[in-house]
Formats: structure tokens, C-alpha cells, sequence
């Protein structure tokens, strides 16, 4: 299935998810908030297929230009992003849930344009599209958290929207995922640029930047001594994947220099290109062959604003 109709696909679902909840719901959702989401949704198809339905026409303007990022399939866009929700972790523990709307520099929104009586409309849905919920936190302009009382009625995997309007854009929908299931105890993610891996100490220099390209280098050592013995891996001395801590997004990372021929080794080092589409932390996975037995470093660093 190609990425526009897996794109066109999830627009579908999801306007049939908050038609059928609002059978549901239907005294906490008001039929113009629906009306719009359902419209915006239409309206992205629209932009998408030029207004056409072939299959070709579809292929074709995908290939031709980016398709619009639908909402609700990211937690950063236009310069906003969905920080971390932080909620009870097991069903029928009572808490709150609580997270914060920031700029690209990190900085919490704290204007809004009211849209539909609110500042802010929260959507929570199970991926099965059960255990709709639509409501409405309380703000708390000091810190610029939102936040409300919770429970959690079922396990499962939850997309947790964010759909508001900035004092200095128009509407903008995020999201993350939630799990919720047994009590787990989670492994703090905390920023590291040193890894140890069989032997061989790899360390990570260099930081990501929002808007523009950065070389981040990885050095190999063994020993105390300089690894010059990496082989070629997937077309370079070294593969490098990054990924967006919340939505796990996929980072193009490109390796400098000419691709390697059959046969030639180097190091100690490896020097990559990147940009990061938004602030935040990066979780990185170096990957790296030697002696004919690949081996993956782990990094974490958080992308800043230059």
C-alpha cells in the first residue's frame, strides 16, 4: 500500500472514530467541533488528490510534491509540540493526566484562541476506537501545563489529540501514544554520548539543531586505542538511525564522504549529517562492523535551537 493511501486510509478511520463515538459522547461534544474535524480531515484528502479520485492522479501528486501531514499523526508541526503525557499507568489507579504545549524553542504556549466555547480540546481514544473520550483540562498559566483528573478504564494503546488554536497561528492538532497496561517500572531515558558494546568504547560529538544541518561524529576506540578496522556497513563505514522520543519519528541521517569499496576498512571515526525537525530528545542507534560481526551503539541527546 503506498504512503498516500495509508495517509488517506488513517483520515478515514479517523473521522469514522469520532462519528461513531459521538453516538456516544454526544452530550460532551458539540456537532460543530465534529463538523470541523470531519471537514479538516476531507479538506486534507482534498489537497492531497488535487480533488481527483484516481489512483493515478493520487500516485502522481505524491510523487510530484510532500503530501500535507494529516493531523493528528505528529506531536510537532508548525512550530508546536505535544510534550510528554504524563498519566496513571495502570487501569483504575485515580491521578491526573498532565502535559504542556511548547515552541520550537522549548518555551510552554500560553495563548490561546478560544475555538468552540475551549482553549484546548482534548481527544483520547483506544486504537480500537473504543473508550472515546472528549474533554477539556484546566490550564495552568503559570507553568503552562494543562492538566485534569484521570482514570483510565481499560488497558491498551491510547492516541491522547491536542487540538487548539495559537494567539499567532491557525488550528493545529497533535498527538502521542499512551499505553496503558500492568504495572511497569520504565527505564529512565536520560542523555548519554558514551556507549561500551563488546569491547569497544564508542563515544557520540557533536548535538542536532533544529532548522539547518549539523555533523555529529562518532569515534570508535578499543582498548584506549583507535579502531581503524571498521568495514563497510549498508554502503558506509557506519549506519546511523535517530529517532524522536514521543512518536519515535524516523530521521533521515546521512553518512559523509564517498561510499566505501569492497574490501576497505577505516576509522577511528564516522561523521554523519543531521537536522531535527523539532526540539526535543533523540534516541540514536549507531551501527558498526568489525572483524565481520556488526555491533549497535546507543545514544541519547536532546536537539536544540541555534
Amino acid at each position: 500500500m503506498s504512503t498516500w493511501r495509508r495517509l488517506a486510509l488513517f483520515a478515514g478511520v479517523l473521522v469514522a472514530v469520532f462519528a461513531v463515538a459521538l453516538g456516544v459522547a454526544a452530550v460532551t461534544v458539540p456537532d460543530s467541533a465534529v463538523d470541523s474535524w470531519q471537514q479538516r480531515a476531507r479538506d486534507s484528502h482534498q489537497e492531497m488528490s488535487g480533488g481527483h479520485d484516481s489512483g493515478d492522479d493520487h500516485a502522481a501528486a505524491y510523487n510530484g510534491a510532500p503530501a500535507e501531514i494529516l493531523d493528528g499523526t505528529v506531536l510537532s508541526r508548525d512550530g508546536y509540540t505535544l510534550g510528554p503525557v504524563r498519566a496513571p499507568s495502570t487501569v483504575d489507579r485515580p491521578g491526573e493526566l498532565r502535559f504542556t504545549i511548547t515552541t520550537a524553542g522549548g518555551e510552554p504556549v500560553r495563548d490561546y484562541v478560544r475555538t468552540h466555547d475551549k482553549d484546548l480540546h482534548l481527544i483520547v481514544v483506544r486504537s480500537d476506537g473504543s473508550h472515546f473520550r472528549h474533554v477539556h483540562p484546566v490550564f495552568d498559566a503559570s507553568s503552562g501545563e494543562w492538566a485534569l483528573p484521570w482514570r483510565w478504564e481499560a488497558a491498551g494503546s491510547y492516541r491522547v489529540f491536542a487540538d487548539f488554536t495559537p494567539d499567532t497561528g491557525s488550528g493545529v492538532v497533535l498527538a502521542r501514544t499512551v499505553d496503558v497496561a500492568r504495572p511497569v517500572t520504565p527505564v529512565p531515558v536520560s542523555p548519554r554520548t558514551a556507549d561500551h558494546v563488546d569491547g569497544f568504547d564508542v563515544t557520540l560529538t557533536g548535538v542536532p539543531a533544529v532548522g539547518h544541518d549539523t555533523r555529529l561524529a562518532i569515534t570508535v576506540t578499543r582498548a584506549g586505542a583507535p579502531v581503524t578496522g571498521l568495514q563497510p556497513y549498508l554502503g558506509a563505514f557506519g549506519h546511523l538511525v535517530a529517532l524522536r522520543e514521543g512518536d519515535l519519528a524516523y530521521l533521515h541521517v546521512h553518512p559523509e564522504g564517498a561510499e566505501p569499496q569492497v574490501g576497505q576498512t577505516s576509522g577511528p571515526c564516522v561523521d554523519f549529517n543531521t537536522r531535527a525537525p523539532s526540539a526535543g530528545r533523540y534516541l540514536l542507534y549507531f551501527d558498526f562492523q568489525v572483524d565481520g560481526v556488526v555491533r549497535t551503539a546507543t545514544f541519547v541527546t536532546d536537539a536544540g535551537v541555534d
